[in-house]
Parts: structure tokens; sequence; C-alpha cells
């Protein structure tokens, strides 16, 4: 059982890992100084925002097609189930349980998934890989991604950035088949 809040949390098997939380609500956190110099500017108040509001962010009872992608990385995990009409996304059902950059690109591409075609997701999906990869410097394809620009120099979040890509382009391919 965790210690009370307020209280100076036990030793981690005497390696002294946790401390006591700055804050008397919040829980006692292991103290680890490198996580914090690196993802101090990764989750930043619009990252944060947009995690916290995924458009379509429950699953279609009906979907055509779902898909689930995982990062075998973190274990980030994100299901869209995909409705199509005349070629394009009429419908869009999600469930991310992912890390804040993996929830904030999500809501970036559901935000504005609908209406477009399976070409046009697998497009943005390729466009988003290249970038994250350095292959690119363009942003400017898809609406608000600016924000996960910090997350380039991160490889090991890449994965989980692009699953909501991923997940949303690979359903609308399986239902427009």
């Amino acid at each position: 059982m965790p210690p009370a809040i307020g209280r100076a949390a036990p030793r981690n098997n005497g390696g002294g890992l946790f401390h006591r939380s700055p804050h008397p609500r919040l829980p006692q956190i292991a103290f680890l100084p490198y996580i914090g110099g690196m993802s101090a500017p990764l989750y930043n108040t619009d990252i944060l925002r947009l995690a916290a509001s995924i458009p379509h962010h429950q699953r279609l009872a009906d979907p055509q097609a779902s898909v689930e992608k995982r990062s075998a990385t973190c274990g980030s995990r994100v299901t869209a189930d995909v409705r199509m009409a005349d070629g394009r996304v009429e419908q869009l059902g999600l469930d991310v349980k992912a890390c804040a950059l993996g929830q904030a690109s999500a809501a970036l591409m559901a935000a504005q998934a609908i209406g477009l075609t399976a070409d046009e997701l697998m497009d943005a999906r390729d466009r988003l890989t290249a970038y994250l990869a350095g292959e690119s410097e363009d942003l400017d394809f898809w609406p608000g991604l600016a924000v996960l620009a910090p997350a380039r120099g991160y490889p090991a979040r890449h994965a989980s950035i692009r699953l909501g890509f991923e997940a949303i382009a690979e359903a609308a391919r399986m239902a427009d088949a």
C-alpha cells in the first residue's frame, strides 16, 4: 500500500527512488531525474489539452472495419472503428490507451478524418512518419501537427505518435476495400 499523502515515501529497497510529492494532493512518485529533463518540453499544455479532448472517443457499434495498433516500445494502443460512405470516412470511433503524445496525435487525426478518403489518410500517415524520421520538414499537411514538433527529437516516442494515424488510415483502407 502506498504511503499516506504528505508523508515520506519508503525507500525502494534502499535505492532511494521515491520522494515526497511537491503538492499534498499528488501521490508519491518515483524520482528519476532524467525523465523530467527529457519530457518537460514534450508534455506542454497544448499536448495535454489535446489529449483530454479526443473526438469520436467511443467505439462504433457496427463498424465496417476495425484496426488495433500497438506500440511495442511503450504498450500504447489505439483501436479505430470506421464506416465509409462513397469512399469517404462517414463515422469514426476510437479507443485510445496511450501516453499524452499518442492521445494528442490521435485527437489531431480524428478531428479531421471524417470526410476524407483512405488514400488521403494513408498519405497523412506516411507524411507524419517521414517527418518524424527526419526525411521531411513539412508539417502543413495536417492541421495542428506543429504541437508535436518537440517530440521529433525523441525516437522512442514516435511509435505512439503514429498510432492514431496508422489505425485510422488502415481501418479506412480495410473498410473501403
